[in-house]
């Protein structure tokens, strides 16, 4: 008997018989089994993009309006008599102009474009009809002036921000019900706006002031811009660069090239990757407690920020860069070895060049996660309300300034509406810069990536 007859179902007694084209019982069962682990992971993909949507959808609709702005245009007489009494044009002088100074220059150039449009203002006296225009709009008026005092004595078209309720109520903000209610608007001052608007005299037109403008305060909200907190986020970016990067790759570098395999490494690397998953408060309480409280950095200022985000920045960089020196085969140094090169120059010319993609992004990830960070940047004191904008570098690392985070969680703390729109703004914007970090490191990683 071969063993082909003896293993056959015959030989043995068993009655069992099967076919691979029809399936049985338990392949059916493991089938099902896969197919319901398809519909779970694909029900995960859906809901994830459904939560994504959702929650762009509700930034935009808040945000995008952020970017168009109401601005009032109209020839303002810049009146020698009250800007200029000596007639000499002295700076000292003319520094000495305020905005209550201002303010009649304003007010009478809003009653002589209604006299000239011939729009009847019932129900709105002159005050009432000047409050059409933000407060902030003296300040800016009064910039001008300063900065060419020649303008004094002639007409000049001038672009004023309407109020914030003004603004409001063409963003769907305010309506004629809720302005019943408002102490700050009546419905008498939206017909007269509407009317401005027919004339050609008020209009929405794209907001580049919210690039530019430093913030403004809780009365101002149409005021307010992200020009602080861009320059604050850029100058705490470059000095994450400069320190991250180098000693990062450097630190990389020993442990993984150079650094002998006992107990002392282990615990470093141990300790790395424990940092790594450290909650970001925990640096800004160590900012506060070296940087500030010891060495006696100035709070909010961009250098203790760089300082703290790039301790926040290493362990991300040197993991990446550990995987990064990993992932090169081991024959490329081998052979540079063989051939003659010191440990140095096998480093430095063949792994590091090959490791570079992914080097460069493990980086950009570092620092895209580090521009999104706040809760270190309050501990720090980057909170404050700044208005001026931090003076070039290197005196401007010293210098009190905000950052975009920071920023979005300090306009969500205000009152008016018209912040949180603001808030909603600085989010897309942060995005959009989100965004471009990532799509630099996908192409720096597909640009210099070298196969083998």
């Amino acid at each position: 008997m071969t063993e082909a007859t003896a293993d056959s179902p015959a030989a043995t007694g068993s009655t069992k018989s099967g076919s691979l084209f029809k399936a049985g019982a338990r392949t059916r069962k493991r089938h099902a089994s896969e197919r319901r682990f398809r519909l779970m992971g694909l029900s995960a993909v859906i809901f994830g993009i459904l939560a994504l949507v959702g929650l762009m959808t509700s930034i935009l609709s808040n945000g995008l309006s952020s970017f168009q702005q109401t601005y009032v245009t109209m020839d303002v007489f810049l009146d020698p008599a009250k800007l200029d009494k000596g007639g000499n044009l002295d700076p000292a002088d003319l520094e000495k102009i305020t905005t209550f100074t201002i303010q009649p220059l304003i007010q009478t150039a809003m009653q002589k474009t209604l006299e000239e449009l011939g729009i009847a203002a019932e129900g709105v006296n002159a005050k009432q009809a000047f409050d059409l225009i933000s407060k902030e709009a003296p300040g800016e008026l009064r910039r001008y002036i300063l900065a060419d005092p020649t303008r004094i004595g002639k007409t000049v078209s001038f672009d004023l921000l309407a109020s914030g309720r003004i603004d409001g109520y063409y963003k769907g903000r305010v309506t004629m019900e809720s302005a019943a209610l408002d102490s700050n608007v009546s419905p008498e001052q939206l017909m007269l706006a509407d009317k401005l608007k027919q004339a050609g005299i008020l209009e929405a037109r794209f907001n580049w002031s919210f690039f530019t403008a430093p913030d403004a305060s809780d009365t101002r909200p149409e005021a307010a811009g992200l020009g602080v907190a861009i320059l604050g986020s850029a100058y705490m970016m470059m000095i994450v660069l400069v320190l991250a990067l180098p000693i990062g790759v450097a630190a990389s570098i020993y442990l993984e090239e150079f650094a002998p395999q006992n107990r002392w490494t282990d615990l470093i690397e141990v300790n790395i990757s424990n940092l790594a998953a450290v909650p970001s408060i925990v640096f800004g309480i160590l900012g506060l407690a070296i940087f500030i409280n010891f060495v006696g950095l100035p709070q909010s200022a961009p250098i203790v920020g760089g300082l703290v985000l790039t301790l926040m920045t290493l362990p991300t960089i040197i993991i990446a860069t550990r995987s990064a020196l990993k992932a090169v085969p081991p024959s490329i140094n081998d052979a540079a070895l063989g051939i003659g090169a010191s440990k140095m120059q096998a480093i430095f010319h063949h792994i590091l060049p090959l490791a570079a993609p992914g080097i460069l992004t493990g980086t950009i990830i570092g620092l895209a996660q580090a521009l999104g960070e706040t809760a270190p940047l309050l501990l720090i004191g980057m909170v404050a309300f700044v208005r001026e904008y931090p003076g070039a570098p290197p005196e401007g690392f010293f210098d009190p300034a905000s950052a975009l985070p920071v920023q979005v969680y300090n306009w969500t703390q205000r009152g008016d509406p018209a912040f949180v729109e603001r808030a909603s703004g600085a989010i897309i914007v942060l995005l959009i810069f989100l965004v471009i970090m990532n799509a630099v490191a996908i192409l720096l990683r597909r640009r210099f990536e070298r196969r083998w």
